[in-house]
């Protein structure tokens, strides 16, 4: 029989100030195995870990149960302080007494006798515990990137520039991502192109780089440390090694189409270059609007090519790469303003999003920054802004604050006023929130400065009424109503996923949560990890976040990899579901479940075998096992029915009669 070691931790008064720890002690002590039972009022401390282990060393300790709090929290700390004196990892097993217990508790008397039947559960479980080993695969040293926005860029940069290859795949012509579409940033108002434009540059001639633009996922495959990625190169239908960027192809292309680029206030030429600090700086073709593709007619840029650039019969292409992580800084979009009928999305041309607003602002726009009506180019004098536009809306929008709309739209207000001396800038809000260095400052600035009037209140309504745009509101403060009869109106839609995130996700096998943002392990243990090892998550992809905030996720997803490509071989956690072989059927409904390949049938022996290093253990294939061969290591049928037992206060069973 095992010789287990049981230790309360009093956390300070979160767990003894609510439980008897005298009386647990005591109590435990009696449990079948466990010969040590021990309280320290912070066992994570130093100290803690001190005691822990010289009880390990003095008892000869086979087993020991830490109760305390969440094992997200503490479990690889004294796993690895066991471990040090000899102890296998997989021999230490938490007991949740008190996110579980004490916090859900006011009743002593009650919430102690629920704590003794926990550790008892856990002492049940650690005694039918196997001592585990790592499962070990090699390791590819070279990252995947997906998304070249600015914390693609950051990401990628961080990885190369420590010595490693990256590959970067972006689906746009360019990489850039929204940042390149903004006029200045806040708080400080630098120039979004003059902070971009160089790490784009540099990304580009990095010798550790390769950059694949207007290219998609295909496939994937493999496992962290040898992921097989298929990639589609789109045809560009010019070679860009050829081309020249002297830029007759597009001079002489008669189709004009809406810039996506330029959010639709301005026109492109179906062979294009998105925009003039792209990169690469070479066109692609538009084939859906090609005069060539669609009737075969045309055809001028071919023509008027002097270096034979121009190839309409390029076709798509797939490459195989082999990667050890994945970066995926997928990026966001803007929730669709023609969602927002109330407010004219859609159907009045004066109504703008906010990306729209930062085209008119900027220099290289398609107004050259002036702020000019879509309607009929006439300078705005008094502009409406409107946060929260689909945005903490339960009903018809999206529930969750998108947290960069506020501090935005103070600095288009502001930019704003820069721009037309004598305009009125006004700003509909249900609450400001400035959370960020400088944000405060920033926003007070453009109230005390720059005479933007805010008004706390929602708008019911936005129509046209001749060559005005109305503006329905209320302001809750006076509780008055408020009607204005404005030039131009910019809403600050909800930011959502870019679009084909969840595709990306499920060929990815990834998770997304109930908004369709990419999943992390945890929001402060975790925040970079995807619940799938080998996947780090980056920028507004996760959630929606702020260029700082992007950017220092970027390098900490970087951080992520470099750290896992600093050693040879991949470690994985042993926590897999097994297969029992005498009594597999071989019946393969286990490996249709796995949602990560990781369970195969052999076809001589008819029974299911694993591949130990893509499992994840999340236990789908152990559900659906019609034989109960699928167990779980550490978590056997017989372990739960034994923890079960000792839940209900039945006697325990010794390990050689189960």
């Amino acid at each position: 029989m095992k010789r287990i070691g049981v230790f309360i931790c009093h956390c300070g008064s979160n767990i003894a100030g609510t439980l008897d720890i005298d009386r647990i002690i005591e109590t435990t002590k009696t449990f079948p195995g466990v010969v040590q039972a021990e309280d320290y009022k912070y066992l994570c401390s130093d100290p803690g870990q001190n005691l822990v282990q010289k009880m390990i060393e003095a008892h000869k300790l086979d087993a020991v149960v830490i109760s305390a709090c969440t094992p997200s929290l503490h479990e690889p700390t004294f796993r690895k302080a066991a471990e040090m004196v000899g102890m296998n990892p997989y021999q230490v097993e938490i007991a949740n007494i008190r996110e579980q217990c004490s916090w859900v508790h006011d009743d002593t008397p009650t919430a102690t006798d629920k704590a003794i039947k926990m550790i008892r559960s856990i002492v049940e479980k650690v005694r039918l515990n196997e001592s585990l080993e790592p499962i070990t695969a090699p390791l590819t040293k070279k990252a995947l990137v997906i998304g070249g926005g600015i914390s693609g860029i950051q990401a990628a940069l961080d990885i190369a520039n420590s010595g490693y290859e990256v590959i970067v795949v972006e689906r746009e012509p360019s990489i850039g991502g929204h940042m390149a579409q903004l006029s200045e940033t806040f708080p400080t108002l630098d120039c979004s192109q003059c902070i971009l434009t160089p790490k784009m540059v540099e990304l580009n001639l990095h010798p550790k780089v390769t950059i694949h633009t207007y290219s998609e996922i295909e496939s994937l495959g493999g496992y962290i440390g040898n992921f097989k990625v298929g990639i589609r190169k789109r045809a560009k239908s010019v070679d860009h090694v050829r081309c020249t960027s002297c830029g007759l192809c597009y001079e002489k292309c008669p189709v004009k189409r809406p810039s996506e680029f330029e959010r639709g206030l301005a026109k492109r030429k179906a062979i294009y270059v998105p925009f003039p600090q792209a990169i690469p700086n070479k066109p692609v073709i538009d084939r859906e609007n090609c005069l060539k593709f669609t009737k075969d007619a045309c055809g001028n840029c071919e023509k008027v090519c002097p270096t034979t650039a121009v190839d309409f019969t390029q076709q798509d292409e797939i490459i195989e790469e082999e990667v050890g992580a994945i970066v995926v800084a997928s990026g966001y979009d803007l929730y669709a303003t023609a969602e927002l009928r109330e407010y004219g999305g859609g159907k009045v041309p004066d109504v703008v999003d906010g990306l729209q607003f930062e085209r008119l602002l900027s220099a290289s726009g398609p107004t050259q920054g002036e702020i000019l009506r879509p309607s009929d180019g006439k300078v705005a004098k008094e502009v409406v802004f409107v946060q929260c536009a689909g945005s903490r809306d339960t009903e018809r929008g999206k529930p969750y604050c998108s947290k960069i709309c506020c501090m935005y739209t103070a600095k288009h207000a502001m930019l704003y006023k820069h721009k037309v001396h004598d305009g009125q800038a006004y700003i509909f809000y249900i609450d400001v929130r400035a959370g960020g260095k400088g944000y405060e400052e920033f926003y007070q600035r453009g109230v005390d400065e720059d005479g933007t009037v805010y008004l706390r209140g929602k708008v019911s309504r936005i129509f046209q009424d001749g060559d005005k745009v109305m503006v329905w509101g209320s302001d809750t403060l006076t509780g008055k109503k408020v009607e204005i009869a404005a030039d131009m109106v910019v809403l600050a839609p909800a930011t959502v996923p870019s679009v084909g995130t969840e595709d990306l996700a499920r060929e990815l096998k990834i998770q997304v949560d109930i908004d369709g943002f990419l999943s992390e392990v945890h929001p402060k243990l975790r925040p970079v990890e995807s619940i799938t090892t080998g996947f780090y998550l980056a920028g507004a992809g996760q959630a929606p976040k702020d260029i700082p905030e992007a950017v220092a996720q970027a390098g900490g997803a970087a951080s992520k990899v470099v750290a896992l490509f600093s050693g040879d071989l991949v470690h994985r956690d042993p926590m897999i579901v097994g297969v029992v072989e005498d009594t597999c059927s071989g019946c393969g409904v286990c490996v249709g479940v796995c949602p990560y390949s990781a369970r195969e049938l052999d076809t001589e022996k008819k029974k299911v075998k694993v591949v130990e290093v893509l499992c994840e253990g999340c236990g789908a294939c152990g559900a659906a096992c019609p034989t109960g061969s699928a167990q779980q290591k550490n978590l056997t049928d017989a372990q739960i029915i034994s923890m079960v037992g000792a839940s209900l206060g039945e006697s325990s069973e010794s390990p050689d009669s189960k």
